[in-house]
């Protein structure tokens, strides 16, 4: 009687590896997609404004057209992807939302201080949206690690 051969955690990782679960697959899809419309929406919006626009303006269509980008460039990542992520997508994603609360806090913050309505407003709610994408990249972190520590553990701190 023959015994089937036993497969080390690396190998049992290096079979799932081309798999993309999906979850991730439709989070990447979900991002691609809505980052290419708000990119097309943005975009067609800035063109379509008639006249003269402020350079604040500007910066802010230019702005929100770069994070839109962003994101499907990050879609498209994602669906590329065909090696285990261990949650780096997840930071990933993290980091470019908690870059985005950042930039657009500041943009709407540096707007109502112009306009002479006050920053509070503009700060407390950009305030609370940094603090969600800090919260979520802080907890991503943590998951990528906890991810890395296990991986270490099951093969035994073989290295890839």
């Amino acid at each position: 009687m023959t015994e089937e051969p036993r497969l080390s955690a690396q190998d049992l990782i290096d079979r799932l590896a081309p798999v993309l679960s999906s979850r991730v697959r439709i989070r990447a899809v979900a991002a691609l997609l809505a980052g290419v419309g708000g990119a097309v929406f943005v975009g067609t919006l800035w063109w379509s404004e008639p006249g003269p626009l402020p350079g604040r303006t500007h910066l802010a269509f230019a702005l929100f057209t770069v994070f839109c980008l962003t994101w499907a460039t990050y879609g498209g990542w994602l669906l590329t992807r065909r090696v285990p992520l261990f949650a780096a997508d997840r930071v990933i994603a993290a980091w470019i939302g908690l870059a985005a609360s950042l930039a657009t806090t500041a943009v709407v913050t540096v707007v109502a201080v112009q306009r002479g309505t006050g920053a509070g407003l503009a700060l407390a709610v950009g305030g609370l949206l940094v603090a969600v994408a800090l919260a979520l990249a802080v907890r991503a972190h943590a998951r990528r690690a906890a991810l890395l520590r296990r991986m270490h553990e099951l093969t035994g701190g073989e290295e890839r």
